[in-house]
């Protein structure tokens, strides 16, 4: 069996419920993107770009609740350019949750975007959570370089390093 597939007024609708002031709402537009999964990541990320704060947490709030690795690229991004800090915990946090899939992206990103303190402070957190077992003697050169005095320098050399090391470079 198939999962149905929504259209795109369907998803529009949830999409605008999600900045709805009513809460349930919100809560039932979220669990029916959740439930659509891979189909609704390109649409949430796509209203992304025109959204104020909050509803910019709802979505990356509903990109986690997915948990596909597919959304790992996009929660990345979110940790370099995102302005709030909250959202910016919240995509780490969902990198976490998708585990390993999550590595090749953000070990890419420290790679190019060393120099931005936002993807650094949460690219730490995401590895900690996932320096564990046989990954640990891996990831744990790119936690200490994010905690360096000098990160911007030595971060993109140990995470390509790791990136090697693991086999996820391309």
């Amino acid at each position: 069996m198939t999962a149905k597939r929504e259209s795109s007024s369907e998803i529009a609708g949830y999409l605008s419920a999600l900045s709805s002031e009513d809460y349930a709402a919100v809560q039932a537009a979220r669990r029916a993107l959740v439930a659509m999964g891979e189909q609704a990541i390109e649409p949430l990320w796509a209203a992304r770009a025109q959204a104020d704060d909050r509803l910019r947490w709802e979505i990356t709030r509903t990109l986690v609740e997915i948990r596909d690795p597919r959304t790992a690229d996009r929660l990345v991004q979110i940790l370099i350019d995102d302005p709030d800090p909250g959202i910016r915990w919240l995509a780490a946090e969902g990198l976490a949750g998708i585990g390993e899939a999550s590595l090749r992206p953000l070990l890419e990103a420290l790679v190019h975007h060393s120099d931005s303190a936002w993807l650094r402070q949460g690219a730490h957190h995401v590895l900690k959570a996932l320096a564990t077992g046989s990954r640990e003697p891996f990831l744990h050169p790119v936690l200490q370089a994010l905690e360096s005095l000098e990160p911007v320098l030595q971060a993109p050399v140990v995470a390509y390093q790791a990136l090697v090391s693991l086999g996820l470079d391309r």
